[in-house]
């Protein structure tokens, strides 16, 4: 990664940060001078990378789905960087794989509320701080599957095609505020979000070998957000080669 030093003075909020993508996208980021408020619910995690990246690294654990704990954490984000971040990440997200008749209206409802009510709620209470000063970028990270779909992705895919959506009207509702957004869509990815299903034991998944590493995915965020502020990346799809 050249020029590592290209996001000093500059605040972001990372959602997810604890583990896979997150984790690698704000080690990318402290790496490159940001000052990074860590977000996920996993408390002792989170802690323990703010720990481990320094001084430039502050955890602000909270259930995402949660509309008091995002409002709670939002404000402290808010507070502490001076009324607003520079750079949002909204990476947090579950990933159940059933069949429609196997995914429980249950399990359809949290995977919305954690893939598209949860960054939405966080971009809503950032976004306005951005355009008030003309200047920030939202980084929403896809999925192959926000694109194209996969059997057994009921409420993944209906999660992430909706994120997806939301983006193109950010793009849209943005032009000409000074305001960046990318979407970040990356093949399978070897994260622990693998792990309660497998993948090198189950019929029909990617083999962990064959997937994209997070640190791939956090040098297109990084490539994405230090771009000269005239140029947006619209959508980087990221695969395998």
């Amino acid at each position: 990664m050249a020029a590592p030093l290209l996001l000093t003075g500059r605040t972001a909020l990372v959602t997810g940060a604890s583990r896979g993508i997150g984790r690698a996208v704000a080690q990318a980021f402290v790496a490159s001078g940001a000052r990074v408020f860590l977000a996920s619910r996993t408390r002792p995690e989170l802690e323990q990378l703010a720990q481990a990246l320094g001084p430039l690294a502050y955890a602000c654990p909270g259930d995402l789905t949660d509309a008091v704990a995002v409002a709670r954490m939002t404000d402290e984000v808010l507070g502490q960087a001076g009324g607003g971040v520079d750079i949002l990440v909204n990476n947090a997200g579950i990933f159940p794989l059933a069949p429609i008749v196997e995914t429980t209206p249950t399990l359809f409802e949290q995977t919305l509320a954690a893939n598209l009510a949860a960054p939405f709620r966080v971009l809503h209470a950032l976004l306005p701080a951005m355009k008030a000063r003309g200047a920030g970028h939202v980084v929403t990270i896809g999925s192959v599957a926000d694109r194209r779909i996969f059997g057994g992705n009921a409420a993944y895919s209906a999660s992430k095609f909706g994120a997806r959506a939301l983006h193109e009207v950010l793009r849209e509702e943005l032009a000409g505020s000074g305001v960046r957004a990318t979407l970040v869509s990356p093949a399978a990815t070897d994260t622990p979000i693998w792990d309660p299903v497998d993948p090198d034991r189950t019929p029909g998944l990617p083999p962990r070998a064959r997937m994209l590493r997070p640190d791939d995915v956090a040098d297109a965020v990084w490539w994405a957000v230090t771009r000269p502020a005239h140029v947006n990346v619209d959508e980087l799809r990221v695969s395998r080669a």
